[in-house]
């Protein structure tokens, strides 16, 4: 018996009498139903509209995504698919449940979802044992399927938490089909709903608790991170939001997009990865730029693991997005205030408090998720002390950048804006029938025209949509400003290029997918280049 879960026996044998009658009952449908094979279920016949487009395996054999298209309205549909539970099933399901509920010590709980899946699956086959309920294991399986589901993971939307395809979950109110964001269907309805306003109400109410937070119909409003690191964003009752509680996860990756992955996407190109690659080694800072949901954040952490692997980081989010392999890390996180005697807001500790106290930490490399308040001074002055700075902004060019930079409520000096030294541009655009993220540009600031005040800008590389190309303009300043830091030729400048750009290719090639064994690469490229070179010659030549 596992040791976090305790189940009494022969003690107070009046209080258990009920619980033993139901379980007598239970064994008796079990020799019945389930102690002889199990027919095989039938694969469910599609519409004749219907065409399954592709489906894959979630928790096998469990559970399974089904994405479906409809010829007659024209849509697509994310179905998540379960194994389906039959009444006697189910009856000894919510016994076991009714068991656990009680006996579950939720403060000696597993510390991570593996080791609380294996104290669920443990007591399970205990109390089976214990009670006498007769069962194959087909339907063991099953029934332990749904309660680690129910226990330990996410209830009806498990099967979509657990999809490395979606980005996005979001939920209108009760009684309307839950959408997700799916890397490949861009928004999709899925097969899952709410029916009731309670359900979802006491759903949004376990999220809130989940992400360490409360919500009430006093406070119906929640931002918060779920424990995996994805971003919750949820309301409660018709307080707020007409049609009912609601709610918006957005995904945290375990394993980010690396950038091989980003080629592989065609996102930008190997030799714009080696750009970014130098510029994050020689201590240019950056900033990604575009619209909502074009992947600036994702494009960030993907250039975040060129930086040094002994380097000292110091990261500022409002919700935890960036995922990077270096030890040397802190990652910093903002606090809302509290209410009561002290007046609300009291013990807020925001964007602007973190950076400020980031750089008396003496970093390196200092990472804020987003700039779009008075953290951008304190940032800005950062980089013009000499600090590398890196950060994403809702900006579609260099112009709207500087402008939202000038004005309220950040109010930036111009002379700061001369510290930043590259704009990277990214737009999520529409090519033949499907949305894709593209970076347009990478634009260099080189500084300000003394005569005008204007700030002199260098665009590197560019976006060409009528043949998705990515092309290289023919000069960069920053290429100039590490020849004169490491005293090099411009002809081995040019082979540092493009042994980098053969290392991304190599990684593309090799589909080298896992963001610490890009890391681990781009170390040892670190630690003796010439070593690597020959590695990743002698494997491509073989």
């Amino acid at each position: 018996m596992a040791k976090k879960i305790l189940i009494k026996y022969g003690e107070d044998v009046k209080k258990e009498e009920k619980e033993n009658t139901e379980t007598k009952i239970l064994t008796k449908h079990m020799k019945m139903a389930v102690g002889k094979d199990v027919e095989e279920e039938k694969p469910e016949t599609l519409d004749k509209d219907v065409e399954e487009i592709e489906s894959y395996p979630i928790a096998e054999p469990y559970a399974k995504v089904r994405i479906t298209y409809n010829h007659k309205t024209h849509t697509y549909l994310y179905e998540a698919i379960e194994k389906k539970i039959s009444e006697d099933e189910k009856k000894i399901l919510d016994f076991i449940k009714k068991i656990l509920s009680k006996t579950i010590d939720y403060e000696t709980f597993g510390e991570n979802i593996a080791e609380r899946k294996k104290q669920i699956v443990d007591n399970t086959d205990e109390i089976i044992r214990s009670r006498g309920i007769r069962i194959d294991e087909k339907s063991r399986g099953i029934i332990k399927y749904y309660l680690c589901r129910d226990f330990v993971g996410f209830g009806k939307i498990d099967v979509v938490m657990n999809d490395e395809m979606v980005e996005d979950i979001s939920c209108d109110g009760s009684n309307t089909p839950l959408y997700v964001v799916h890397r490949a269907y861009e928004s999709i309805k899925t097969n899952l709903l709410f029916e009731t306003d309670d359900e979802i109400d006491s759903f949004v109410i376990a999220l809130a608790q989940r992400s360490g937070k409360q919500i009430s119909v006093a406070d119906p409003m929640v931002d918060g991170t779920l424990p995996e690191g994805s971003r919750l964003q949820a309301t409660l009752a018709k307080e707020v939001t007409t049609r009912g509680s609601s709610f918006t996860i957005r995904r945290f990756k375990e394993n980010p997009l690396t950038p091989p992955d980003l080629v592989r996407y065609n996102t930008l190109s190997a030799d714009m990865v080696a750009y970014l690659w130098l510029a994050v080694e020689f201590g240019e800072s950056i900033i990604t730029s575009g619209g909502t949901a074009c992947g600036k954040t994702s494009t960030m952490n993907a250039i975040m693991l060129f930086i040094p692997p002994q380097a000292k980081i110091v990261s500022i989010e409002d919700t935890r997005e960036i995922n990077i392999p270096h030890e040397n890390w802190i990652a910093g996180l903002t606090r809302s205030g509290f209410g009561g005697k002290t007046g609300p807001g009291s013990g807020e500790i925001d964007m602007f408090e973190l950076v400020k106290a980031a750089l008396r930490q003496r970093p390196q490399y200092v990472i804020v998720g987003e700039v779009r308040g008075k953290e951008a001074f304190s940032l800005f002055q950062a980089m013009a002390t000499g600090h590398t700075a890196y950060s994403t902004m809702h900006a579609d060019s260099v112009r709207s950048i500087v402008n939202r930079l000038e004005n309220p409520p950040i109010n930036l000096p111009r002379v700061l804006l001369s510290a930043l030294n590259i704009v990277v541009l990214q737009s999520q655009v529409m090519l033949g029938d499907r949305m894709v993220r593209r970076i347009n540009k990478i634009v260099e600031l080189v500084g300000l025209d003394p005569d005008t005040n204007d700030l002199i800008t260098n665009t590197v590389y560019e976006w060409h949509p009528s043949g998705d190309k990515f092309k290289y303009l023919g000069h960069s300043v920053m290429f100039e400003k590490i020849m004169s830091k490491k005293n090099m030729a411009m002809n081995e400048m040019n082979e540092e290029f493009k042994r980098r750009t053969e290392v991304v290719s190599w990684m593309v090639k090799k589909n080298v997918r896992n963001y610490q064994e890009v890391a681990k690469i781009v170390s040892q490229y670190y630690t003796d280049p010439e070593e690597t070179m020959k590695k990743i010659m002698a494997e491509t030549h073989a």
